[in-house]
């Protein structure tokens, strides 16, 4: 489940929502119902497609159609996630204890999908279809956190060249600097 919104960019409800018949391991792929109803069917990394064929074994034959479901057998709701991703953020911290200081959400882990297609791509035209954005405004956000572009940026800026001297200040800002004193 936790591979579903870093490799595919899945906002919660998508994750939650689909159910056995969606899932289409043959072509690697999964169908999603998103914001306004909007079907989609995405492709599965690899990797993503062997968990998620794990997670199908684990989960074994319980009443609820849906892929996610909770110990219960009941369909994870959106609560469930974060609290499972909580726990396994606290796991991971043991190991990387970077993670402890972080606020991972089920939304970081959309964002992150986003900046790994924004770095591999380097084209935000490319990020909007697979965040199933309605606009490429919407995914514009992603240009200003992605902290490659800036470094790029800086480096191809020329700085000024100072030259090297002696400041003499004035006698008025002396004596303005002496007042303020």
């Amino acid at each position: 489940m936790l591979h579903l919104p870093v490799c595919a960019g899945l906002r919660v409800s998508e994750l939650t929502g689909p159910r056995l018949e969606d899932v289409d391991l043959s072509s690697m792929s999964i169908r999603v119902l998103g914001k306004r109803r909007r079907e989609s069917t995405l492709p599965l990394w690899k990797t993503t497609a062997a968990a998620l064929l794990a997670w199908l074994a684990v989960r074994g034959r319980v009443a609820a159609s849906e892929v996610s479901v909770c110990a219960r057998g009941e369909p994870l709701s959106r609560w469930g996630f974060a609290y499972l991703l909580k726990k396994h953020t606290a796991t991971a911290a043991q190991t990387h204890p970077g993670l402890a200081k972080k606020r991972i959400s089920p939304r970081v882990l959309r964002h992150t999908c986003a900046m790994i297609i924004l770095q591999a791509t380097q084209d935000i035209r490319k990020v909007s279809p697979w965040l199933r954005h309605a606009t490429l405004t919407t995914t514009e956000i992603y240009t200003r956190g992605d902290p490659t572009e800036k470094i790029d940026a800086m480096e191809s800026i020329v700085p000024p060249h100072l030259r090297r001297g002696a400041f003499q200040p004035s006698d008025k800002l002396i004596a303005l600097l002496e007042r303020a004193s």
